[in-house]
């Protein structure tokens, strides 16, 4: 499936709109074509709301009932001013783009029709406007945008450079986002919930041991541990097993030797790193997140070879 690029403008949903390329155009034909466009467009229409199915490509899972209650109330009051977007998926049948909020609660009012834009977009622009309608409004929870993330990856076979530019993203931040989701569900619930932050539960991906993890996370929460409390910790956890030891009150049976070199193959790969020590030897797993990840570690591996 080709990708398209989405931006605010015109452009980024029909293509033969160009903003450069109207402006060396005649002035006669320039306004019709504009006019044309702008009816596309700009066009509202009242849909029963029982015609529109929603975003199967949703990033938010959770919904505050009370303040969709509010907004139903202000709806039934004042009318629904902000129209939802839609795209056809058949005759006199729609498919939610966004404005799921708006669409539950004028449901919840009793009203029957919604005010609607109508889109001609693909599955993959779906996905991305739904994520990017709620990450710009600021409504979900860094699982959610990480979930968001990896559904552009694995079902719109974006990279997570296609990724970062589309949402206007770093690499990086595409990267750590994903790296959530290795997280034990225990930490993904408590990111969610906002018990702990996203600086708190990066710190903790780096630990490998889950019931150590677990540790970590109470002791955060029962003693409102700063991010630089739970780095610390996990810090020591690394470096000195007597720390380990009184921190999480019972022994660390890991090599501290290994340990460290597993702490420094982890800052050097920026990924999770497991050193097993076996008679005579060993094997270390470095662990990657996607195939541009596989790449990025390939090629810190040929560089360092190099030198």
């Amino acid at each position: 499936m080709a990708k398209k690029v989405l931006g605010r403008g015109l452009g980024a949903f029909f293509p033969e709109y160009d903003e450069s390329e109207n402006d060396a155009r005649s002035e006669t034909r320039g306004s019709v074509d504009r006019e044309r466009l702008l009816q596309r467009v700009n066009v509202i229409k009242q849909l029963p709301v029982s015609d529109i199915r929603p975003n199967p490509y949703q990033p938010r899972e959770d919904f505050d009932e009370i303040k969709l209650q509010e907004l139903s109330e202000s709806i039934r009051m004042h009318g629904l001013i902000q129209p939802v977007t839609v795209r056809a998926i058949g005759s006199e049948r729609y498919e939610l783009i966004s404005g799921e909020r708006r669409l539950r609660a004028t449901k919840m009012a009793g009203i029957n029709h919604i005010p609607a834009y109508i889109r001609e977009v693909d599955d993959d622009e779906l996905i991305a406007f739904a994520l990017i309608e709620n990450v710009q409004r600021e409504q979900l929870n860094p699982i959610e945008i990480a979930l968001g993330y990896r559904r552009l990856i694995e079902e719109c076979n974006y990279t997570q450079d296609e990724v970062a530019k589309k949402l206007g993203k770093n690499r990086s931040t595409v990267t750590n986002m994903l790296r959530l989701l290795n997280l034990r569900p225990s930490i993904q619930q408590a990111l969610k919930s906002s018990t702990i932050s996203t600086g708190h539960a990066r710190s903790l991906i780096s630990v490998e041991d889950a019931k150590i993890q677990d540790r970590l996370l109470n002791k955060a929460i029962q003693e409102d541990w700063s991010v630089r409390q739970i780095e610390d910790a996990v810090r020591k956890l690394a470096e000195r097993k007597n720390a380990t030891n009184k921190l999480l009150g019972e022994k660390d049976q890991k090599d501290v030797h290994l340990m460290e070199i597993s702490s420094r193959l982890r800052k050097i790969f920026s990924t999770r790193v497991q050193i097993k020590k076996k008679n005579k030897g060993g094997e270390i797993r470095l662990e990657y997140y996607s195939d541009d990840d596989l790449e990025r570690i390939i090629s810190l591996l040929e560089s360092t070879g190099e030198q």
